[in-house]
């Protein structure tokens, strides 16, 4: 699911980094989620949710929000998209590409 436009959560939403990848979905075979690495304890999801809400249109904001650790990048800080698309289809049949 592209759709050419780029949000940056920079110093809101309580986010030190954020991707939104598509993940599988039952219903719809594919839907975006925010995978957000927090900068602070106590961010929940609202917080990103309702940044996203506020700025783009419905049926580009992510539903749900999965938190880590950390997100996969390289050595020159590129976000390897591929590596966490594979984390959450992974044990799936099919894959949307």
């Amino acid at each position: 699911m592209s759709s050419g436009a780029h949000l940056y959560l920079t110093d809101r939403a309580g986010a030190a980094d954020v991707a939104v990848p598509g993940v599988p979905d039952p219903e719809r075979g594919e839907r975006v989620l925010a995978v957000v690495q927090p900068a602070v304890a106590d961010v929940t999801a609202d917080e990103p949710l309702a940044y996203c809400r506020e700025r783009l249109a419905p049926y580009k904001c992510p539903r749900a929000v999965d938190f880590v650790l950390s997100l996969p990048r390289d050595p020159s800080g590129t976000l390897r998209k591929g590596l966490l698309r594979e984390t959450y289809w992974r044990h799936h049949e099919t894959r949307i590409v």
